[in-house]
């Protein structure tokens, strides 16, 4: 929900400028290598905080 609002702030000239920046710095070939990596942190990240719930809730 926080994802869409902060897309609906910008204008689509500035999502624009964003993604030409983005691929002159990065170039094609390696932009679909960061989003795997980006992808398998947010995973990591989400089943490591799923973790912690149900660890909390049998120590209750």
């Amino acid at each position: 929900m926080i994802a869409t609002s902060i897309f609906l702030a910008f204008g689509a000239w500035q999502i624009i400028l964003i993604v030409v920046v983005v691929l002159l710095l990065f170039g094609g070939k390696k932009i679909p290598e960061l989003m795997r990596g980006l992808g398998s942190g947010i995973k990591e990240f989400k089943d490591a905080s799923k973790e912690d719930d149900t660890t909390t809730e049998k120590k209750e």
